[in-house]
């Protein structure tokens, strides 16, 4: 028997940080609930498309100064729509479909939540994004 919601549920990583309270809003509910522990999940996946976005964009990222890496990887995710599309699917696809359901109501909202999520995870872990050790000697 095909059971998607709760395989799906499973093995999502619990964030104990990520609170659920009654006064909360239904977007920060949604956040905590399902946004934060898909991020986590699928935080490997993130970290290798932002890798290969660098690659396909002439490896310019490696030469910024660590205050233009803020900024490369915020324009990359608020101004790239083909890259901000790609990652949206990678986290929407791992909503059940109740939770698509409660996304569709506020995507504009839960959109701009998921893509802060996704800047702060790699900001966050800059540093795996140093420059590759066949790119140094071809530099």
């Amino acid at each position: 028997m095909n059971d998607r919601p709760n395989d799906i549920r499973k093995i999502r990583p619990e964030i104990p940080s990520a609170k659920i309270y009654e006064s909360m809003s239904d977007e920060e509910r949604f956040q905590n609930a399902t946004l934060r522990p898909i991020a986590k999940l699928q935080n490997p996946l993130l970290l290798e498309v932002f890798r290969n976005y660098i690659a396909k964009h002439k490896q310019v990222f490696y030469d910024l100064s660590p205050e233009k890496r803020l900024d490369y990887i915020e324009n990359a995710i608020h101004k790239d729509m083909k890259f901000r599309n790609s990652l949206k699917g990678i986290l929407i696809g791992q909503f059940t479909v109740e939770e698509y359901c409660l996304y569709t109501k506020n995507s504009s909202a839960l959109n701009k939540r998921m893509m802060n999520i996704v800047k702060e995870r790699l900001i966050s872990q800059m540093q795996v994004f140093e420059r590759p050790k066949a790119l140094e000697k071809a530099s």
